[in-house]
């Protein structure tokens, strides 16, 4: 993809809105079916005209929501640098076209305030987010993760006051358990800042949030749920589906240079001879579909009542441009 010297988007980019966009619980947020993570791909380690590839493509495509948090990168930070010189380069025109989260809750920095979910931590991440972003507010701040040591009220409190001080429009919370979802759901309905979205792990090879009750929960309360992790690192796309079974019953052919093989977030223990046999029944599946596995993974998703949004990850503007193909 040829990057124009300077961008301007396309005018064709919301010809799809009926299509593309989808409310957000009962709020008045709509955020596209398909959102741009920047968990991978856009730090300091990635070269960044290709970071301005996958985003010029997926804003010319619909693509207003963008997801980052303090510690994407790597290095930790660096996704949100990254984010701070599209800004400049190419998006200051159109901020308010954007829907823009950040997130904190993970190890940021070193010493007892730079992780959880202490107020402390949370403003402090916020506005070292915003100085990395060249950003005044962020459309919406997650709490990201559930702190069993921190009161509830501590955690939920600071979101209220981010929000009251107008450093974020919204809030959100991700990965916190049923029972706490229901406390933050109350408590910030209760303060005039109401939960907007939810943010768990949810595909075809995890369902933990339909077993445990929390997307009927987001449903029944107008609280919107966003979906990470759709292809679960990769198992549910083309990559590992030549590989085979030994007459040992160990799974070989794993393919060189993929993200098992690198074994950072998949190892190889996980590709078990039976997960291996679930993997083609499924590609058989989504080729009757005329779909690859992939594309029907997100269309799944997509289909499943209460979901808002998807949050996938690109290394190119051809990937996400085939990603957004299991929305047609």
């Amino acid at each position: 993809m040829e990057l124009k010297e300077k961008y301007i988007p396309a005018d064709t980019r919301y010809d799809n809105s009926e299509q593309m966009y989808r409310r957000c619980g009962r709020s008045g947020v709509l955020l596209p079916k398909i959102s741009l993570g920047f968990w991978h791909n856009f730090g300091g380690n990635d070269p960044y005209e290709r970071s301005r590839a996958i985003t010029h493509y997926a804003f010319d495509h619909g693509i207003t929501h963008f997801d980052l948090a303090n510690n994407y990168g790597p290095p930790y930070g660096s996704a949100e640098e990254t984010m701070g010189r599209l800004m400049e380069d190419d998006f200051k025109p159109y901020r308010d076209e954007l829907f823009i989260a950040s997130k904190a809750g993970y190890d940021m920095w070193q010493g007892p305030y730079g992780n959880w979910g202490s107020r402390k931590y949370l403003i402090s991440s916020l506005d070292q987010s915003l100085k990395r972003m060249n950003l005044e507010y962020v459309d919406l701040f997650y709490s990201h993760r559930y702190d069993p040591e921190t009161p509830l009220e501590e955690t939920l409190q600071a979101l209220v006051d981010i929000v009251k001080a107008g450093k974020a429009l919204y809030v959100g919370i991700s990965r916190w358990p049923l029972e706490a979802l229901k406390f933050a759901d109350q408590y910030l309905r209760e303060r005039d800042v109401p939960l907007l979205i939810y943010q768990g792990r949810l595909n075809l090879l995890d369902k933990e949030p339909q077993d445990e009750g929390i997307l009927d929960y987001c449903y029944n309360h107008g609280i919107g749920f966003i979906s990470f992790s759709p292809l679960a690192q990769g198992l549910l796309t083309d990559r590992y589906l030549s590989c085979t079974v030994s007459e040992k019953g160990e799974v070989v052919g794993i393919p060189e240079g993929s993200r098992m093989t690198q074994g950072r977030f998949l190892k190889p223990d996980n590709l078990t001879p039976e997960l291996l046999t679930y993997l083609k029944e499924l590609n058989e599946q989504a080729q009757q579909r005329k779909q690859t596995l992939a594309e029907m993974a997100i269309s799944w998703i997509l289909e499943q009542k209460g979901v808002t949004s998807v949050i996938v990850g690109a290394s190119s503007a051809n990937q996400l441009a085939r990603n957004l193909k299991s929305i047609e």
